[in-house]
Order: C-alpha cells, then structure tokens, then sequence
C-alpha cells in the first residue's frame, strides 16, 4: 500500500512541475519603491506565474486587493506567484512598503 501511494504521489508530483512549466512567466522588477514595468500584460483566461525580484535595499511587498494576492521580498529575493485565469481587463496592485511610488496594474487581454 505504501508503495502505490508512494507511486500516486510521485506522478501527481510530476504531473504539477509538467503543468508548471507550461504556464507564461510575466517578470515583475522591485526597485527603491518602484515598479517595472508599472504595468504588466498578460493572458486572459490563462493561468500564468509572475516573477517578483526585489532588487532594492530594503522590503518590497506586492499587493493586490482585487486579486487577493500578497508577496513579501527581502532585499536580493525573487519569488513566483501563480494566478488563476482572469477574465479580461485591469487590476490594481503596489508595494505596500512604498504606496505612493510603488503603483502598478495587471491588464488581462
């Protein structure tokens, strides 16, 4: 029994990383209360993974109240987050450490 769900495991496992790795990666760059690009395009209706790198000296935390989304960077750390498809149109976000700078939106087409 162990070993089916040993085996189970293993291809679910496998499955996940394949599916991974077929999704749109958008790059999202942090920097001293900045955002670049301010605003990032991306698939509608396409689950896709955003890449966040925090190249500041100090935090960074990407927000989105809409999205329910929430990520924060150290200084020199670059993390994924990975969404759901979103029908068509724009959705706010910022860095919570820098909200007067750091204003940026996701535009699903």
């Amino acid at each position: 029994m162990k070993r089916f769900a040993l085996l189970v495991f293993s291809l679910f496992a496998l499955s996940t990383a394949a599916m991974a790795d077929d999704m749109p990666t958008i790059k999202l760059l942090m920097k001293e209360g900045r955002l670049y690009p301010e605003t990032l395009e991306v698939p509608a209706n396409t689950r896709f993974r955003l890449e966040v790198k925090n190249e500041g000296p100090g935090a960074a935390e990407f927000e989105s109240l809409e999205l329910k989304k929430e990520l924060v960077l150290a200084p020199g750390v670059t993390r994924n987050l990975v969404f759901f498809p979103m029908k068509p149109g724009t959705y706010k976000f910022f860095d919570d450490f820098h909200p007067e700078t750091g204003q940026g939106r996701i535009v699903a087409k």
